[in-house]
């Protein structure tokens, strides 16, 4: 009974979550494929077209993984910081609170949604980047793994940025100056093997980096960091987020006053 009382709990947020999102698709669906789109024109067709290949690759196939993955990056993100600080503001966070429902299914339950969001703008990227060019998948096994990961990353670490936010403003600090800088510096529209020794090795201290070249591995086969230290640097993160959002949520920091 216990156990089914708690599936209900995850199933009753995830399920939010996901008709949050697909309720207002034309705020949250529909800008990342039109921006997204763009990307494929601009950078693929127009500059991709002068730059030639990359990596042995066709410029617009080697950038579609980077594209995915940003896409999944930023969106979970999303998802799950404006959901859970909304619940704050409007105080509907404390109907939780007084729930007998523990903290790791809350959390699940939120990075579940966000991660509902993430793959599926991912999803709809791939999809789109068909029209641009043809992707063959090397490794799948990798190539999911990296990218579920990845979506699960981001979701706690929106879930955290929620917690600790005050007030709107505060929840677009994080994706402005962390997160944008840290996707276009990891390697989504080149390889750091152009960059100069100094900066590779300042480069490999971007963990976005190895995400983006884990994911490419899977798609294309070729990656700039070993695709086995992408993925304990992407779990590393994970543990250490997730321990870090149970001990904020058993703490009530920035929910309970």
């Amino acid at each position: 009974m216990r156990t089914q009382a708690l599936a209900t709990a995850f199933n009753t947020i995830v399920t939010r979550e996901i008709r949050r999102f697909t309720r207002i698709w034309a705020q949250t669906l529909l800008p990342p494929a039109v921006t997204m789109t763009l990307y494929f024109i601009i950078f693929g067709n127009l500059i991709g077209s002068r730059i030639g290949q990359m990596g042995g690759f066709d410029y617009m196939a080697f950038i579609v993984p980077g594209l995915i993955m940003m896409a999944v990056i930023t969106n979970s993100y999303a998802n799950v910081v404006s959901s859970f600080f909304s619940m704050k503001f409007q105080r509907s966070i404390e109907e939780l609170l007084v729930s007998p429902v523990p903290n790791w299914v809350i959390l699940a339950g939120y990075v579940c949604g966000g991660m509902a969001r993430g793959l599926g703008i991912g999803l709809i990227v791939t999809l789109l980047s068909l029209a641009f060019t043809s992707l063959t998948i090397h490794s799948l096994p990798m190539m999911v793994v990296t990218v579920f990961l990845t979506s699960a990353l981001f979701s706690l670490g929106g879930f955290i940025n929620a917690m600790l936010a005050t007030k709107f403003d505060d929840i677009s600090i994080v994706p402005t100056f962390v997160l944008t800088p840290l996707t276009y510096l990891g390697g989504v529209f080149y390889s750091i093997d152009m960059l100069p020794e100094f900066w590779q090795g300042v480069s490999m201290a971007n963990p976005i980096l190895y995400m983006v070249n884990g994911f490419r591995f899977g798609i294309l086969g070729v990656s700039d960091v070993n695709p086995f230290v992408s993925l304990g640097m992407i779990l590393v993160f994970i543990s250490l987020l997730a321990f870090i959002a149970l001990k904020m949520l058993a703490r009530g920091k920035g929910i309970r006053h």
